[in-house]
């Protein structure tokens, strides 16, 4: 399996930073390849509302700002399952996650049902870290599952990380991580028979009893 992993702090040492490390060690012992970046090492402009509210990312499904997000948005066509870190600012992700997301939401939502979007179906592992103060972790990862979901992809787990559960979080993000990557396929349904009435045992009439009640002889079942 190929996992995107996508950092967007930018602190080397923080948090964030350790919180991606966790996830590529866990994509490694699941026996998978990890490709980790950091938003902040891409020049990412914030979406410009082209025209009257939208432009090439409606009928085209690209941005038309030249800048590194096709590079980006390629990434996550080439991947098969993501990790998405942010640090917690204000209760939200980070500018730079936010700049990405507005952006790719723009241009992979808007598919047609026929050609849905490159995220559609992938299992992904969303990681709030709340380095400060640690309040906004839990807000932060609301709007990163309703940001997935609008995407088509397939919220994993949502981790809320903060200075003071570090060290078993960062346990958590790796084995969830491994799980992600090791997990079988989920069993296809069958589909369901139209008119077909589900199969009553027959009534016995030898005893002429009623379940729950009493017999023709008045005596209690």
């Amino acid at each position: 399996m190929k996992v995107l992993v996508v950092t967007a702090s930018p602190n080397e040492d923080g948090l964030t930073a350790a919180c991606g490390d966790a996830a590529r060690q866990g994509v490694v012992d699941g026996h998978s390849r990890a490709r980790v970046i950091n938003l902040h090492s891409f020049h990412l402009d914030r979406c410009t509302v082209c025209g009257t509210g939208w432009g090439t990312c409606r009928t085209e499904h690209q941005c038309c700002l030249d800048d590194d997000f096709a590079d980006l948005q390629g990434m996550f066509g080439e991947a098969e399952a993501y990790v998405l870190v942010t640090p917690v600012y204000f209760g939200e992700p980070s500018e730079s996650f936010k700049a990405l997301a507005d952006r790719l939401r723009r241009c992979e939502a808007t598919k047609p049902e026929d050609s849905p979007s490159v995220l559609s179906g992938k299992p992904t592992l969303a990681v709030a870290a709340a380095g400060g103060s640690g309040g906004g972790a839990v807000h932060c990862l609301g709007e990163m599952e309703r940001l997935l979901r609008q995407l088509g992809a397939v919220p994993f787990d949502c981790i809320p990380v903060t200075q003071r559960s570090r060290e078993y979080q960062l346990e958590t993000i790796h084995d969830a991580l491994v799980a992600l990557c090791t997990q079988e396929p989920a069993p296809a349904r069958e589909p369901a028979q139209e008119g077909r009435k589900k199969e009553r045992a027959p009534r016995s009439g030898a005893s002429g009893r009623r379940r729950g009640g009493r017999d023709r002889g008045g005596a209690r079942t």
